[in-house]
């Protein structure tokens, strides 16, 4: 599973990056606009939102749970920070998928137990698309947490996210993985569509 998370850069803005990567086969957009106001959210939501019904493909809001509904989202990905887990799931209701930020074994267990339907596990290196990076994961904390999950009996899909590059993604997959979390390794593309297209042909190959 590619997962692509939104960014705006010098050359594209969200609505012009989830074309790309939608054309190149991403079937799951996340967007995250951290110091967007309201209008500009729903602005830009309802555009991804129409986007994303005619690809087939999977739309959350970053966040924003109050604004699932009004933008008829999937659902809502929740930072570690944000909305907790089971107050999102009683505001959305069983129907909705919910996502969480991971940097541990323990607030992965914690999300599990509040009803997350799949986590998002990092950052593997810095980057700088965020803000207050959580403590660097790299190849062996993965395997590490998800050892962890697994011995735990916790079965949730867990994505990796941060600073991912396209040759980091099949030593990624190894360790058990779902999924890859992209945002700037697709957008600084010269050929969005054609590099995002690569991307899932490499996820689709290491599925065991």
């Amino acid at each position: 599973m590619l997962q692509f998370i939104t960014h705006r850069t010098e050359h594209d803005d969200e609505i012009s990056g989830t074309r790309a990567v939608l054309a190149g086969g991403c079937r799951w957009i996340q967007l995250r606009m951290k110091e967007a106001s309201e209008e500009e959210i729903l602005r830009t939501g309802r555009a991804i939102g129409r986007l994303c019904r005619e690809a087939g493909a999977t739309f959350l809001l970053d966040d924003h749970a109050e604004l699932v509904r009004e933008l008829r989202a999937d659902g809502v990905h929740l930072g570690r920070n944000d909305l907790p887990v089971a107050e999102a799931r009683r505001l959305l209701g069983p129907e909705a998928l919910i996502g969480a930020t991971a940097n541990t074994f323990e607030e992965i267990e914690r999300a599990a137990a509040q009803g997350a339907d799949y986590i998002g596990l990092g950052p593997f290196r810095f980057t700088q698309t965020k803000r207050n990076l959580s403590p660097v994961l790299g190849i062996d904390g993965y395997r590490r947490i998800l050892a962890r999950c697994r011995e735990a009996g916790i079965a949730l899909p867990v994505v990796a996210i941060g600073g991912i590059t396209h040759a980091d993604i099949a030593p990624l997959l190894e360790t058990g993985l779902a999924g890859i979390a992209l945002s700037g390794a697709l957008l600084r593309a010269d050929d969005i569509v054609r590099h995002t297209r690569e991307i899932v042909t490499t996820i689709n190959n290491r599925k065991i």
